[in-house]
């Protein structure tokens, strides 16, 4: 078993205290969202620490709030996918609007998702891929909510679409959308259709995502014309098609992303340029930057 430092605990417990200052429910729901009991977090509040969460309670906390066991962080950058995410984040949560992300593999979305949903008030980040079957998804969904998510599934999903229209504002972000099984998939329709004019959405994927909507819609099936049209008839997406415009956008946000992760920048062109050369001609992302950087370290 893992060793749970003292700095590690304060920080999670830290970060508790912090993410309830984006959250515009009660502390009971507040405590479900995290996963721990509410007189617990109650004595959190007060000042208590002593033994108060299990070592299981600590990983969970830490990984829902992105604390890490190490000391090494990988710093925000601003990117232009940043830039554009966070542009229609704040779009669909002001005015309770929907969209989809459709774009390449590694170049920061979820990232740029998981900061959003920690830093804006009554942001939610839901990750599909672990939820694919329709009562794991809105399961999760209430979870993330802060909405008892044991009971029967037509009352958590009754509870559910009835809660987050009492938050002011709020959005819920579906990371891996396109991973959704057909009826998980449909229920995003419903909810929509629950919660016109009181809540956003954003669906974000990869190709993936895309091409379910396109056969979808092509071979007629159930929902994914009306899901196509609720979510504005669209993708938005950043990295060109044009090899030469790929090759300066991949640059450029790797760059960025490394400018503000390294204290000795020497190496800095050498791992862009790793990056970006491939034998098989495929360009790599922020994983691959993300290694050459540990090893150049």
């Amino acid at each position: 078993m893992l060793e749970l430092t003292s700095d590690y605990k304060k920080r999670v417990i830290d970060a508790l205290l912090e993410a309830r200052n984006h959250f515009d429910g009660s502390d009971a729901s507040f405590s479900k969202k995290m996963g721990i009991n509410s007189a617990i977090y109650s004595r959190l509040l007060k000042g208590d620490r002593d033994k108060l969460l299990s070592y299981g309670q600590y990983l969970n906390i830490g990984r829902e709030l992105d604390i890490t066991l190490s000391e090494r962080k990988w710093n925000m950058a601003r990117t232009d996918v940043f830039n554009m995410i966070e542009e229609d984040i704040l779009f669909c949560k002001e005015f309770s609007k929907s969209r989809m992300c459709v774009d390449d593999c590694g170049i920061g979305k979820t990232y740029s998702a998981k900061y959003l949903s920690r830093t804006l008030k009554n942001c939610f980040y839901v990750d599909a891929s672990q939820a694919k079957t329709k009562q794991l998804f809105i399961r999760l969904l209430a979870k993330t909510v802060g909405v008892d998510c044991t009971g029967r599934y037509s009352e958590v999903k009754a509870n559910f679409k009835y809660y987050i229209k009492m938050l002011p504002q709020p959005i819920i972000i579906i990371d891996e959308a396109g991973d959704l099984e057909y009826t998980a998939f449909l229920e995003l329709k419903e909810f929509w259709n629950a919660t016109e004019g009181a809540c956003g959405w954003y669906l974000m994927g990869a190709d993936g995502l895309r091409a379910k909507i396109t056969m979808g819609i092509y071979h007629k099936k159930e929902g994914y014309k009306e899901m196509f049209s609720r979510y504005s008839e669209t993708y938005t997406t950043l990295v060109p098609i044009d090899k030469h415009e790929k090759i300066n956008f991949y640059k450029k946000l790797i760059t960025d992303v490394l400018s503000v992760n390294m204290d000795n920048k020497e190496n800095l062109n050498a791992i862009v340029k790793r990056c970006i050369t491939s034998k098989d001609d495929n360009i790599g992302g922020l994983r691959r930057a993300e290694s050459l950087l540990i090893l150049n370290q």
